[in-house]
């Protein structure tokens, strides 16, 4: 769910990220020999910047939607000058900002930077007390708050019980539901006691909050994250080069399923255990190198907790495909 872990000098705001599987991103990836490049979740920067500094020719054009971004983006920008170009924008616009099939490399990190998670404004953690908002981009679209307060049941259930996966589903939406107008959605801290009291408290053995489950699906419902992800994955395909690759991280077993799939589909394998069509009814336009996810070491995940649910996956492109 989360992607990069933090250090704090004095307060939250004092925040290094720091990039989930960033050696083996860049070896399948192979900056080195330099080339074009996409980075469709800039966040922290982290990825962006090994992409640049692996060889001076390199370029990069990355994408992020929160604001705060483009302001850290700024310090790329001053660095490394017309290498480095910024889009202030989601990734699933890359065709509107890119020419088709001019990248060596795409990159997509789907989990939420250390800088979106401690800022108490953003509304991401219910560990800080704020307005709880949880929008990635807080310039369009409905808050947290309100889809709380205004969402139907089946939206709620959407949220909690397929995007959360929370097994005490019913609990969490009925004390949603039966919250509204009180006061108590409209902040993180109140909200996560609401949700927490809903499931039985926090018990000490429990590796998780009992309310992360819940807020990870309000976020993914709030922000279209799964409708989004369908629908960049070809484009990014597309916008490959022939031999170019294209890498993801992910952090959630939803967003692992929809990554996984396209990719096995288009190198030409079955998307599922249930998928029946014969070979020949297959067509193959790139090359799993891997047919398993690659995760953290364990000197990673010590490093840096937040890591542990990170997963990798990535396709070579061999042809251009017919959609």
């Amino acid at each position: 769910m989360y992607c990069g872990a933090l250090e704090f000098v004095c307060s939250p705001t004092s925040v290094r990220h720091i990039p989930v599987l960033l050696d083996e991103c860049m070896a399948c990836l192979k900056p080195e020999s330099g080339g074009s490049y996409a980075d469709l979740t800039f966040g922290g920067g982290g990825h962006s910047r090994s992409l640049l500094e692996a060889n001076p020719s390199s370029q990069v054009l990355a994408f992020d939607c929160d604001p705060d971004a483009a302001l850290r983006a700024e310090g790329l920008s001053a660095e490394f000058g017309t290498r480095f170009k910024f889009q202030d924008s989601s990734f699933s616009e890359l065709d509107q900002c890119s020419s088709a099939c001019e990248f060596d490399g795409v990159l997509m990190d789907l989990g939420i930077s250390s800088f979106q998670l401690m800022e108490a404004g953003k509304g991401f953690s219910f560990r800080l007390d704020a307005p709880i908002d949880m929008r990635l981009d807080p310039r369009v679209g409905q808050s947290a708050a309100e889809f709380l307060e205004t969402a139907s049941y089946e939206s709620l259930v959407r949220a909690v019980r397929d995007y959360g996966e929370e097994r005490r589903w019913r609990r969490v939406v009925q004390a949603i539901e039966g919250a509204r107008g009180t006061g108590k959605l409209s902040r993180t801290m109140s909200a996560a006691e609401l949700v927490c009291d809903a499931v039985g408290g926090h018990q000490s053995r429990q590796r998780i909050h009992p309310a992360t489950k819940t807020f990870q699906g309000i976020r993914i419902a709030i922000n279209g994250e799964l409708e989004a992800l369908a629908v960049t994955l070809p484009k990014a395909f597309r916008a490959l080069k022939v031999g170019g690759t294209l890498a993801v991280i992910s952090f959630h077993s939803l967003e692992d399923r929809i990554v996984k799939r396209f990719m096995r589909k288009m190198a030409g394998r079955p998307e599922h255990k249930m998928d029946a069509r014969s070979q020949h009814e297959r067509i193959s336009y790139g090359v799993l190198e891997r047919s398993k996810a690659v995760f953290p070491t364990k000197q990673e995940v010590e490093n840096n907790p937040r890591s542990r649910s990170a997963r990798l996956r990535f396709i070579s492109k061999t042809s251009h495909p017919e959609f």
